[in-house]
């Protein structure tokens, strides 16, 4: 009923309003005729005079004007509502939800959109720190951030930084009674800091390659982290080896706080990508977000 009559209730609106049929066509862009023809239609299909006709004016009858009075706001209200809708592709709005690791935020993802986002003040974004390789479809979010290596072949993947190493470092106080790991297998008669990853429950293999050789080692230590700042801030109290970041550790690593070990088995690796699902329709202020993200070298 609504679908068959919607747009000859919207003809009445504007002959009630302007009491002239003449006015109305001229707004409507539709000859006199024409709209005389819409709005007997729907009287007859409502089976009540909703207009009186003189040779002068037009007015609308009491259930004309209750029908003006109930339906015109609304009415106004679905235009105000399209019309907003529209302002929203030509000014992009949203929330944008995007899971990282700390390190990843602090480094690469803030320092972008400490620029971006004030060009967009309608745009949200928030970034979950997370460290459990989550779903991130099950989980809601509209992206995540990963290695390269790590991401699913059903994902797109953006480089939105460069190529990374890994540093393995110690408090000079922690080598002052221990030698020095020469490879990786050394690591195991270490005091090594560990990450645990909260989805499956187990610790973070260190991961290591030298020329065609590559070594995954399970460390032991007495401290187990899960976050990348816990792992660096313990290796400076000097309570065992840690595996984190190269840009991390090398401000410490120039003052004299950290020694570096094992650097001819730590070689870039293709760094962080923002993933999403391919299939999913994704919004103009998403693709804003994804373009400032995007590493340009």
């Amino acid at each position: 009923m609504l679908r068959e009559n919607a747009s000859d209730l919207i003809a009445f609106l504007i002959v009630a309003r302007e009491r002239s049929f003449t006015k109305a066509a001229a707004q409507l862009g539709v000859s006199q005729s024409a709209l005389s023809h819409k709005t007997r239609g729907l009287e007859e299909r409502l089976g009540i005079r909703l207009l009186n006709r003189t040779t002068r004016n037009v007015t609308p009858t009491e259930a004309g004007d209750r029908l003006m009075r109930r339906l015109g706001p609304r009415f106004a209200e679905i235009e105000a509502e399209l019309e907003a809708i529209t302002e929203l592709r030509e000014k992009p709005a949203g929330t944008v939800r995007i899971s990282a690791i700390d390190y990843v935020a602090d480094t690469i993802l803030w320092p972008k959109l400490c620029r971006f986002l004030p060009q967009y003040p309608d745009i949200k974004v928030e970034v979950a720190i997370d460290y459990g390789l989550t779903d991130i479809v099950k989980q809601g979010f509209d992206a995540g951030v990963r290695e390269g290596e790590q991401i699913a072949q059903d994902m797109i993947a953006v480089r939105i930084g460069p190529d990374m190493r890994i540093a393995v470092v110690a408090a000079p106080s922690y080598f002052a009674d221990r030698p020095k790991p020469e490879t990786p297998r050394d690591l195991l008669q270490h005091n090594c800091i560990n990450l645990r990853l909260p989805t499956h429950g187990g610790l973070y293999a260190w991961e290591f390659q030298k020329g065609d050789e590559e070594l995954s080692v399970r460390v032991d230590g007495q401290v187990i982290c899960n976050g990348t700042y816990q792992t660096l801030n313990t290796a400076l109290a000097g309570l065992g080896i840690a595996y984190c970041p190269e840009e991390l550790a090398l401000p410490h690593v120039e003052a004299g706080r950290l020694t570096r070990v094992l650097e001819d088995w730590c070689p870039p690796f293709s760094g962080f990508h923002l993933y999403y699902p391919s299939r999913r329709q994704h919004s103009p202020a998403f693709a804003l977000v994804v373009d400032a993200l995007r590493y340009r070298g």
